[in-house]
């Protein structure tokens, strides 16, 4: 398998387990992977009447789950960058203006670690990102 298959698999992977993660905590995933032209917003969800656009950044650990930087691995999470957040901002504004929403929303990120071999993963919620 090629690494950038493997990536979209650990990526398609990391959002399931995101949306999993959020309803957890109390939110209602309203949609997922909303594509635009020029952005893509990986989970849209719903909590306490605030539209939370949801950015999830997965990364496979099949031997190391360790989410300090003790070890000196990169976090997920620090893989978005802010170009890619003007593309988050504006994809969610063309969002709320199509829903003719007037609720107040935000931008989060979920970092999640995935090990594919123990069938087990972590996740990290970032709130308010931008």
């Amino acid at each position: 398998m090629g690494i950038s298959s493997k990536r979209t698999r650990v990526g398609q992977i990391g959002e399931r387990i995101a949306s999993i993660f959020l309803e957890r905590k109390g939110y209602k995933i309203v949609e997922r992977n909303y594509r635009k032209p020029w952005g893509e917003i990986d989970i849209i969800a719903e909590k306490q009447n605030i539209i939370h656009f949801v950015e999830v950044k997965a990364l496979s650990r099949e031997s190391n789950l360790d989410i300090s930087r003790e070890k000196g691995n990169y976090r997920p999470e620090e893989q978005i960058h802010p170009v890619k957040l003007q593309k988050i901002s504006r994809t969610a504004e063309l969002y709320m203006n199509e829903k003719n929403d007037s609720r107040e929303f935000q931008i989060d990120a979920v970092g999640v670690f995935v090990d594919e071999k123990k069938r087990t993963a972590r996740c990290r919620l970032f709130e308010q990102i931008m």
